[in-house]
Protein backbone atom coordinates (compact mmCIF):
# COMPACT_ATOMS: atom_id res chain seq x y z
CA UNK A 1 0.00 0.00 0.00
CA UNK A 2 1.17 3.05 -1.12
CA UNK A 3 0.48 6.77 1.22
CA UNK A 4 0.16 9.76 0.39
CA UNK A 5 2.44 12.56 2.74
CA UNK A 6 -0.70 13.11 4.79
CA UNK A 7 -1.67 9.58 4.70
CA UNK A 8 1.58 8.62 6.38
CA UNK A 9 1.40 11.34 8.84
CA UNK A 10 -2.14 10.72 10.03
CA UNK A 11 -1.41 6.98 9.95
CA UNK A 12 0.57 7.36 12.81
CA UNK A 13 -0.45 7.27 16.03
CA UNK A 14 0.79 10.39 18.38
CA UNK A 15 2.23 9.37 21.50
CA UNK A 16 -0.97 9.25 23.63
CA UNK A 17 -3.09 6.95 20.92
CA UNK A 18 -0.14 4.70 21.73
CA UNK A 19 -0.50 4.68 25.24
CA UNK A 20 -4.29 4.65 25.27
CA UNK A 21 -3.66 1.38 22.39
CA UNK A 22 -1.77 -0.33 24.84
CA UNK A 23 -4.22 0.04 27.56
CA UNK A 24 -6.86 -1.38 25.43
CA UNK A 25 -5.07 -4.25 24.60
CA UNK A 26 -3.53 -4.84 28.18
CA UNK A 27 -6.83 -4.63 29.79
CA UNK A 28 -8.83 -6.80 26.99
CA UNK A 29 -5.55 -9.74 27.90
CA UNK A 30 -6.40 -9.19 31.45
CA UNK A 31 -6.57 -12.78 33.35
CA UNK A 32 -10.50 -13.60 35.14
CA UNK A 33 -10.58 -12.01 38.28
CA UNK A 34 -7.83 -9.69 37.33
CA UNK A 35 -8.37 -5.38 37.28
CA UNK A 36 -6.29 -2.99 36.07
CA UNK A 37 -6.15 0.82 37.40
CA UNK A 38 -6.83 3.58 34.85
CA UNK A 39 -5.95 6.66 36.49
CA UNK A 40 -4.74 8.01 33.05
CA UNK A 41 -8.05 8.63 31.85
CA UNK A 42 -9.27 11.52 30.15
CA UNK A 43 -12.87 10.90 30.82
CA UNK A 44 -14.86 13.14 33.09
CA UNK A 45 -15.95 11.27 36.09
CA UNK A 46 -19.53 9.85 36.34
CA UNK A 47 -21.62 12.25 38.62
CA UNK A 48 -25.00 10.69 38.72
CA UNK A 49 -26.91 14.45 38.69
CA UNK A 50 -24.69 15.03 35.19
CA UNK A 51 -25.90 12.02 34.00
CA UNK A 52 -29.59 12.34 34.75
CA UNK A 53 -29.92 15.80 33.22
CA UNK A 54 -28.05 14.68 30.04
CA UNK A 55 -30.28 11.88 29.99
CA UNK A 56 -33.60 13.42 30.46
CA UNK A 57 -32.65 16.24 27.89
CA UNK A 58 -31.54 13.50 25.50
CA UNK A 59 -34.80 11.59 25.83
CA UNK A 60 -37.03 15.02 25.07
CA UNK A 61 -35.12 16.01 22.29
CA UNK A 62 -35.47 12.13 20.98
CA UNK A 63 -39.52 12.64 21.63
CA UNK A 64 -39.41 15.90 20.13
CA UNK A 65 -37.20 16.23 17.89
CA UNK A 66 -35.94 13.33 16.28
CA UNK A 67 -37.69 13.52 13.21
CA UNK A 68 -36.36 17.13 12.28
CA UNK A 69 -32.88 16.60 13.52
CA UNK A 70 -31.98 13.09 12.93
CA UNK A 71 -33.93 11.78 9.74
CA UNK A 72 -32.99 15.13 7.56
CA UNK A 73 -29.51 17.35 6.98
CA UNK A 74 -28.62 20.06 8.68
CA UNK A 75 -26.76 23.58 8.26
CA UNK A 76 -23.23 22.77 8.71
CA UNK A 77 -22.83 25.97 10.91
CA UNK A 78 -24.83 24.08 13.33
CA UNK A 79 -28.64 23.89 13.72
CA UNK A 80 -30.48 27.43 14.39
CA UNK A 81 -31.94 26.46 17.77
CA UNK A 82 -28.25 25.38 19.22
CA UNK A 83 -26.36 28.68 17.32
CA UNK A 84 -29.18 30.89 18.76
CA UNK A 85 -28.89 29.34 21.92
CA UNK A 86 -24.69 29.92 22.02
CA UNK A 87 -25.19 33.57 21.01
CA UNK A 88 -27.78 34.39 23.81
CA UNK A 89 -25.70 32.51 26.04
CA UNK A 90 -22.82 34.13 25.53
CA UNK A 91 -24.38 37.32 25.49
CA UNK A 92 -26.08 36.76 28.88
CA UNK A 93 -22.97 35.76 30.64
CA UNK A 94 -20.25 37.10 29.07
CA UNK A 95 -21.79 40.42 27.65
CA UNK A 96 -20.57 39.49 23.96
CA UNK A 97 -22.10 41.02 20.88
CA UNK A 98 -22.20 38.85 18.10
CA UNK A 99 -24.40 37.17 15.78
CA UNK A 100 -24.78 33.78 14.08
CA UNK A 101 -21.68 33.76 11.86
CA UNK A 102 -19.91 33.86 14.50
CA UNK A 103 -20.59 30.94 15.43
CA UNK A 104 -19.62 27.22 14.15
CA UNK A 105 -20.65 23.98 15.89
CA UNK A 106 -18.78 20.95 15.36
CA UNK A 107 -18.20 17.06 16.25
CA UNK A 108 -16.32 17.76 19.09
CA UNK A 109 -13.34 20.62 20.12
CA UNK A 110 -10.59 18.16 18.72
CA UNK A 111 -11.95 18.47 15.12
CA UNK A 112 -12.46 22.35 15.71
CA UNK A 113 -8.82 22.90 16.36
CA UNK A 114 -8.32 19.83 13.48
CA UNK A 115 -10.14 22.56 11.13
CA UNK A 116 -7.90 25.92 12.33
CA UNK A 117 -4.96 23.98 12.58
CA UNK A 118 -5.58 23.14 8.87
CA UNK A 119 -7.32 26.54 7.68
CA UNK A 120 -4.32 28.59 8.99
CA UNK A 121 -1.04 26.27 9.30
CA UNK A 122 1.04 24.57 6.56
CA UNK A 123 2.22 24.97 3.26
CA UNK A 124 0.94 27.44 0.75
CA UNK A 125 1.02 30.34 3.03
CA UNK A 126 2.88 33.52 1.99
CA UNK A 127 5.31 32.98 5.14
CA UNK A 128 6.25 30.54 7.41
CA UNK A 129 3.18 29.35 9.27
CA UNK A 130 3.07 26.93 11.76
CA UNK A 131 0.92 25.91 14.86
CA UNK A 132 2.78 27.11 18.15
CA UNK A 133 2.03 26.55 21.34
CA UNK A 134 3.22 29.27 23.83
CA UNK A 135 3.22 26.80 26.50
CA UNK A 136 5.16 23.44 26.38
CA UNK A 137 4.11 21.24 27.65
CA UNK A 138 0.16 21.46 26.42
CA UNK A 139 -2.80 19.21 25.53
CA UNK A 140 -0.90 16.03 24.20
CA UNK A 141 -3.76 15.98 21.17
CA UNK A 142 -2.84 18.97 19.59
CA UNK A 143 0.25 17.40 18.25
CA UNK A 144 -2.32 15.26 16.09
CA UNK A 145 -3.78 18.66 14.62
CA UNK A 146 -1.07 19.13 11.41
CA UNK A 147 -1.43 17.09 8.05
CA UNK A 148 2.46 17.37 8.03
CA UNK A 149 5.02 16.10 9.79
CA UNK A 150 6.95 18.79 12.14
CA UNK A 151 4.51 21.75 11.83
CA UNK A 152 3.92 21.65 15.75
CA UNK A 153 6.18 23.07 17.78
CA UNK A 154 6.35 24.49 21.38
CA UNK A 155 7.91 27.38 23.55
CA UNK A 156 9.88 25.95 26.32
CA UNK A 157 7.94 26.81 29.54
CA UNK A 158 10.11 28.92 32.28
CA UNK A 159 9.78 26.23 35.57
CA UNK A 160 9.64 27.67 38.81
CA UNK A 161 9.93 25.79 41.94
CA UNK A 162 8.00 26.46 44.91
CA UNK A 163 9.16 26.64 48.23
CA UNK A 164 7.54 23.41 49.58
CA UNK A 165 6.24 20.16 47.09
CA UNK A 166 4.77 22.55 43.98
CA UNK A 167 6.12 23.81 41.08
CA UNK A 168 4.58 25.97 38.39
CA UNK A 169 5.22 26.88 34.80
CA UNK A 170 5.32 30.32 33.61
CA UNK A 171 5.46 31.63 29.95
CA UNK A 172 8.40 32.70 27.99
CA UNK A 173 6.99 35.85 26.04
CA UNK A 174 10.50 36.74 24.72
CA UNK A 175 11.29 33.43 23.02
CA UNK A 176 7.43 33.53 21.56
CA UNK A 177 8.09 36.81 20.31
CA UNK A 178 11.00 35.65 18.64
CA UNK A 179 9.37 33.46 16.93
CA UNK A 180 9.17 34.25 12.32
CA UNK A 181 6.57 30.74 12.30
CA UNK A 182 3.80 31.85 13.46
CA UNK A 183 0.47 30.70 11.25
CA UNK A 184 -2.10 29.75 14.59
CA UNK A 185 -1.02 29.82 18.36
CA UNK A 186 -3.30 27.53 20.68
CA UNK A 187 -3.74 26.62 24.03
CA UNK A 188 -6.39 25.22 26.88
CA UNK A 189 -7.00 26.80 29.98
CA UNK A 190 -6.92 25.22 32.74
CA UNK A 191 -4.27 23.55 31.19
CA UNK A 192 -4.09 19.68 30.39
CA UNK A 193 -2.29 18.25 31.84
CA UNK A 194 -1.29 20.48 34.46
CA UNK A 195 -4.50 22.79 35.46
CA UNK A 196 -3.01 25.88 35.59
CA UNK A 197 -5.13 28.78 34.60
CA UNK A 198 -4.10 31.74 32.39
CA UNK A 199 -3.72 35.21 33.90
CA UNK A 200 -5.66 38.80 32.55
CA UNK A 201 -2.02 39.85 31.82
CA UNK A 202 -0.82 36.59 30.36
CA UNK A 203 -3.84 36.58 27.99
CA UNK A 204 -3.10 40.67 27.14
CA UNK A 205 0.65 39.44 26.07
CA UNK A 206 -1.13 36.57 23.89
CA UNK A 207 -3.62 38.61 21.85
CA UNK A 208 -0.81 41.26 21.36
CA UNK A 209 1.36 38.62 20.18
CA UNK A 210 -0.95 37.19 18.05
CA UNK A 211 -2.26 40.80 17.08
CA UNK A 212 0.50 42.33 15.93
CA UNK A 213 1.34 39.16 13.62
CA UNK A 214 -2.28 39.39 12.14
CA UNK A 215 -2.24 35.74 13.27
CA UNK A 216 -5.49 33.66 15.05
CA UNK A 217 -5.25 32.57 18.83
CA UNK A 218 -7.12 29.95 19.79
CA UNK A 219 -8.09 29.56 23.45
CA UNK A 220 -9.45 25.98 24.19
CA UNK A 221 -11.48 26.25 27.06
CA UNK A 222 -12.75 22.28 27.39
CA UNK A 223 -12.26 22.34 31.40
CA UNK A 224 -13.04 26.39 31.81
CA UNK A 225 -15.56 29.20 32.15
CA UNK A 226 -18.64 29.53 31.54
CA UNK A 227 -18.67 25.01 31.77
CA UNK A 228 -17.58 23.06 32.71
CA UNK A 229 -16.14 25.74 35.08
CA UNK A 230 -13.52 22.79 36.69
CA UNK A 231 -10.93 25.58 37.91
CA UNK A 232 -10.77 28.12 41.14
CA UNK A 233 -11.27 31.92 39.74
CA UNK A 234 -10.57 30.55 36.28
CA UNK A 235 -10.24 33.48 33.89
CA UNK A 236 -13.22 34.28 31.53
CA UNK A 237 -12.86 34.12 27.71
CA UNK A 238 -12.39 36.85 25.57
CA UNK A 239 -13.88 38.27 22.85
CA UNK A 240 -10.94 39.93 20.55
CA UNK A 241 -10.39 40.25 16.26
CA UNK A 242 -7.48 37.63 16.47
CA UNK A 243 -9.23 35.17 19.48
CA UNK A 244 -11.19 31.95 18.25
CA UNK A 245 -12.75 30.34 21.39
CA UNK A 246 -13.26 26.65 21.70
CA UNK A 247 -16.14 25.11 23.82
CA UNK A 248 -17.13 22.13 24.54
CA UNK A 249 -19.69 19.81 26.14
CA UNK A 250 -17.29 16.70 26.60
CA UNK A 251 -16.36 17.73 30.26
CA UNK A 252 -19.63 18.44 30.86
CA UNK A 253 -21.05 15.29 30.70
CA UNK A 254 -20.91 14.01 26.90
CA UNK A 255 -17.82 13.11 25.88
CA UNK A 256 -19.33 10.30 23.90
CA UNK A 257 -21.59 12.62 21.71
CA UNK A 258 -18.86 15.31 20.58
CA UNK A 259 -20.51 18.37 20.45
CA UNK A 260 -18.44 21.39 20.71
CA UNK A 261 -17.98 25.23 18.65
CA UNK A 262 -16.21 27.43 18.33
CA UNK A 263 -16.67 31.44 18.62
CA UNK A 264 -14.50 34.29 16.81
CA UNK A 265 -14.50 37.08 14.14
CA UNK A 266 -16.55 36.21 11.06
CA UNK A 267 -13.05 36.12 9.29
CA UNK A 268 -12.14 33.25 10.79
CA UNK A 269 -15.62 31.40 11.14
CA UNK A 270 -16.77 31.15 7.88
CA UNK A 271 -13.91 29.43 6.43
CA UNK A 272 -13.88 27.19 9.14
CA UNK A 273 -17.99 26.53 8.36
CA UNK A 274 -17.06 26.05 4.64
CA UNK A 275 -14.54 23.04 5.91
CA UNK A 276 -16.47 21.27 8.31
CA UNK A 277 -19.19 21.27 5.28
CA UNK A 278 -16.67 19.76 3.11
CA UNK A 279 -15.56 16.98 5.56
CA UNK A 280 -18.48 15.90 7.96
CA UNK A 281 -21.23 18.02 6.83
CA UNK A 282 -22.59 19.26 10.10
CA UNK A 283 -22.63 18.04 13.75
CA UNK A 284 -24.47 15.60 15.08
CA UNK A 285 -27.78 17.02 15.33
CA UNK A 286 -30.27 15.02 18.00
CA UNK A 287 -27.53 16.42 20.74
CA UNK A 288 -27.31 20.00 19.38
CA UNK A 289 -31.36 19.73 20.18
CA UNK A 290 -30.29 18.65 23.56
CA UNK A 291 -27.44 20.86 24.16
CA UNK A 292 -29.62 24.45 23.07
CA UNK A 293 -32.18 23.04 25.56
CA UNK A 294 -29.29 22.96 28.34
CA UNK A 295 -28.06 25.92 27.19
CA UNK A 296 -31.51 28.10 27.02
CA UNK A 297 -32.78 26.60 30.10
CA UNK A 298 -30.56 27.19 32.76
CA UNK A 299 -29.80 23.52 33.22
CA UNK A 300 -26.44 24.04 32.09
CA UNK A 301 -25.86 26.54 34.77
CA UNK A 302 -26.98 24.45 37.44
CA UNK A 303 -25.26 21.17 36.52
CA UNK A 304 -21.78 23.64 36.72
CA UNK A 305 -22.57 25.76 39.92
CA UNK A 306 -24.55 22.66 42.14
CA UNK A 307 -22.53 19.02 40.58
CA UNK A 308 -19.78 19.75 38.40
CA UNK A 309 -17.37 22.61 40.05
CA UNK A 310 -18.01 21.25 43.92
CA UNK A 311 -16.86 17.62 42.59
CA UNK A 312 -14.18 18.19 41.27
CA UNK A 313 -12.71 21.32 43.49
CA UNK A 314 -14.04 18.68 46.44
CA UNK A 315 -12.17 15.80 44.83
CA UNK A 316 -8.53 17.57 43.96
CA UNK A 317 -8.33 18.42 47.48
CA UNK A 318 -8.69 13.98 48.64
CA UNK A 319 -6.23 13.20 45.78
CA UNK A 320 -4.09 15.80 46.98
CA UNK A 321 -4.38 14.56 50.51
CA UNK A 322 -3.74 11.08 49.03
CA UNK A 323 -0.27 12.21 47.34
CA UNK A 324 0.65 13.63 50.05
CA UNK A 325 -0.24 11.09 52.54
CA UNK A 326 1.11 7.82 50.40
CA UNK A 327 4.14 8.74 48.09
CA UNK A 328 7.43 8.63 49.65
CA UNK A 329 9.03 11.39 51.60
CA UNK A 330 12.20 10.80 50.40
CA UNK A 331 11.90 11.70 46.94
CA UNK A 332 12.44 14.57 45.82
CA UNK A 333 8.41 14.92 43.86
CA UNK A 334 6.67 17.68 43.07
CA UNK A 335 3.19 18.65 42.53
CA UNK A 336 2.02 21.44 39.76
CA UNK A 337 -0.24 24.10 41.56
CA UNK A 338 -2.96 23.98 39.18
CA UNK A 339 -5.77 26.00 39.36
CA UNK A 340 -8.58 23.67 38.02
CA UNK A 341 -8.81 20.55 35.34
CA UNK A 342 -9.23 17.33 36.28
CA UNK A 343 -5.35 16.04 36.62
CA UNK A 344 -2.78 15.88 38.56
CA UNK A 345 0.93 16.93 37.09
CA UNK A 346 3.44 15.29 39.30
CA UNK A 347 7.53 15.95 38.45
CA UNK A 348 10.05 13.20 39.64
CA UNK A 349 13.02 15.30 40.67
CA UNK A 350 15.14 12.43 40.77
CA UNK A 351 17.97 11.49 38.51
CA UNK A 352 16.94 7.76 37.78
CA UNK A 353 13.06 8.57 37.11
CA UNK A 354 12.33 7.99 33.57
CA UNK A 355 8.41 8.10 32.81
CA UNK A 356 8.14 5.38 30.03
CA UNK A 357 10.15 2.76 32.82
CA UNK A 358 7.81 4.08 34.93
CA UNK A 359 4.81 3.45 33.26
CA UNK A 360 6.15 -0.37 32.64
CA UNK A 361 6.65 -0.83 35.95
CA UNK A 362 3.11 0.60 36.90
CA UNK A 363 1.46 -1.57 33.99
CA UNK A 364 2.98 -4.70 36.00
CA UNK A 365 1.36 -3.40 39.14
CA UNK A 366 -1.70 -2.66 37.51
CA UNK A 367 -2.24 0.98 37.28
CA UNK A 368 -2.58 3.13 34.06
CA UNK A 369 -1.03 6.34 34.60
CA UNK A 370 0.32 8.88 31.05
CA UNK A 371 4.04 9.04 30.31
CA UNK A 372 4.82 13.08 30.51
CA UNK A 373 6.99 13.38 27.58
CA UNK A 374 3.45 13.17 25.41
CA UNK A 375 2.56 16.60 26.41
CA UNK A 376 5.84 18.18 25.34
CA UNK A 377 6.73 19.07 21.64
CA UNK A 378 10.49 18.30 22.48
CA UNK A 379 10.60 15.63 24.31
CA UNK A 380 13.99 14.53 23.84
CA UNK A 381 15.18 17.44 26.21
CA UNK A 382 17.35 19.04 23.60
CA UNK A 383 15.75 22.52 24.74
CA UNK A 384 16.14 23.98 28.29
CA UNK A 385 14.16 21.72 29.90
CA UNK A 386 16.30 18.53 29.56
CA UNK A 387 15.40 15.50 31.68
CA UNK A 388 12.71 17.63 32.79
CA UNK A 389 10.19 16.11 30.04
CA UNK A 390 10.96 12.63 30.80
CA UNK A 391 10.67 13.12 34.89
CA UNK A 392 6.62 13.72 34.58
CA UNK A 393 3.37 11.88 34.53
CA UNK A 394 -0.66 12.75 34.79
CA UNK A 395 -2.79 11.45 37.01
CA UNK A 396 -6.52 11.58 36.29
CA UNK A 397 -8.75 12.87 39.53
CA UNK A 398 -11.71 11.41 37.73
CA UNK A 399 -11.14 7.45 38.68
CA UNK A 400 -13.51 6.24 41.87
CA UNK A 401 -12.15 7.63 45.18
CA UNK A 402 -10.69 3.99 45.97
CA UNK A 403 -9.14 3.19 42.75
CA UNK A 404 -7.30 6.34 43.16
CA UNK A 405 -6.46 5.25 47.17
CA UNK A 406 -5.22 1.88 45.66
CA UNK A 407 -3.54 3.31 42.62
CA UNK A 408 -1.79 5.72 44.49
CA UNK A 409 -0.61 3.64 47.23
CA UNK A 410 0.90 1.12 44.03
CA UNK A 411 2.37 4.14 42.25
CA UNK A 412 4.05 5.31 46.22
CA UNK A 413 5.55 1.20 45.95
CA UNK A 414 6.73 1.37 42.55
CA UNK A 415 8.48 5.19 43.64
CA UNK A 416 10.32 3.71 46.70
CA UNK A 417 11.25 0.46 44.58
CA UNK A 418 12.74 2.65 41.46
CA UNK A 419 14.64 5.01 44.55
CA UNK A 420 16.19 1.70 45.70
CA UNK A 421 17.52 0.52 41.85
CA UNK A 422 14.26 -0.81 40.45
CA UNK A 423 11.68 -1.11 39.18
CA UNK A 424 10.75 -4.69 40.93
CA UNK A 425 11.17 -7.55 38.46
CA UNK A 426 7.71 -8.75 36.56
CA UNK A 427 5.29 -10.51 38.85
CA UNK A 428 2.01 -11.95 39.04
CA UNK A 429 -0.26 -8.74 39.87
CA UNK A 430 -2.54 -9.04 42.60
CA UNK A 431 -6.23 -8.94 41.86
CA UNK A 432 -8.74 -6.52 43.14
Amino acid sequence: MILSGVGTKMASPSGLRSIMEDIATTTAAAAPGERFLNLGIGNPAYIPEVAETWRRLTAAALATDFGEASCRYGPSRGSRELVGAVVRYLGEHLGWDIGPRNVVVGPGSQMLCFIAAAMFTGAGAPRPAGLVLPMSPDYTGYQGLTLAAGQVTGVEAALRRGTDRSFTYEFDFDALRRRTDLGLLMLSTPSNPTGRSLTAAELDQLIDVAASRDVPLLVDNAYGEPFPGIGEDALPPRRHDNVINCFTLSKAGLPGERIGFAVGPERYIAPMVSFLANSALHAPQLMQAAVAVALSSGAMDELVSTAIRPFYAQRRKVVEKMLFGKLPAGIDWRLHAGQGGMFCWLWIDQPWFDDLVFYEALKREGVFVVPGRHFFTDPTGAGGFGRHARQCFRLSISADLAALSDGIGRIARVLDEMSHGGPAPARTRETV
